[in-house]
This record gives C-alpha cells, structure tokens and sequence, in this order.
C-alpha cells in the first residue's frame, strides 16, 4: 500500500510562500501524475496543481501564476512552491496520485496551512 505524506505547511503572513513536499512509497510513483488537492473548513476538497510523470503541470484557476509543482523522482516527492499567498488560500493541503482524473491512493494527514496576519 502506498503512503503519501505531506509536509511544509505552517503559518504564514498575506504575500508570504511556502513549499510543500509530498513524500510517497512505492516504485511506482515516477509513472503517475500527482496533484495537490486542498480542503478548506467548511468546504469541499478541490484539485489545485497535477504534475505528470513527464512533469508537465496543470493549474486551476485557483492557484495559477502563484502557485507551481515539481517532482523529483529519485526521491519519490512532489512539491508546491506557493507564492503570494492569500488568506483564501488556507486549508489543509493533501496529494495524491490521480488516474483519469480520480485519486488513486488513501488520503495522507495532509499539512495545514494558515495565512494570516
């Protein structure tokens, strides 16, 4: 079974970045696109960066131009540099592999992120 786990999250002022990483078991993580997901209170999980294994990357409106993903394979990670951070943009952040556009494995702990000033 592979285990994703998130880390990187914390508190951040308006404008601020942080980088997310997601570590994942198994060998087989270097065919699979990921993606981020986050869930704020209150709201539905929503899809907010994909990175390919060719790490060709797909970004919603939510985070495009701040937000961008990358991979390093030997390693089994992905991560998220986000920049410019808004308050709108805290919740826990969660990824995962994604497969036709469904997640593949069990959801990690995630990591929370917290933009505030």
């Amino acid at each position: 079974q592979v285990q994703l786990v998130e880390s990187g999250g914390g508190l951040v002022q308006p404008g601020g970045s942080l980088r997310l990483a997601c570590a994942a078991s198994g060998s087989i993580f270097s065919s699979r696109t990921m993606a981020w997901y986050r869930q704020a209170p209150g709201k539905q999980r929503e899809l907010v960066a994909a990175i390919t294994s060719g790490s060709s990357t797909n970004y919603p409106d939510s985070g495009k131009g701040r937000f961008t993903s990358s991979r390093d394979n030997a390693k089994n990670t992905v991560y998220m540099q986000m920049n410019s951070l808004k308050p709108e943009d805290t919740a826990v952040y969660y990824c995962d592999a994604v497969l036709g556009g469904v997640v593949v494995y069990a959801w990690g702990q995630g990591t929370q992120v917290t933009v505030s000033s």
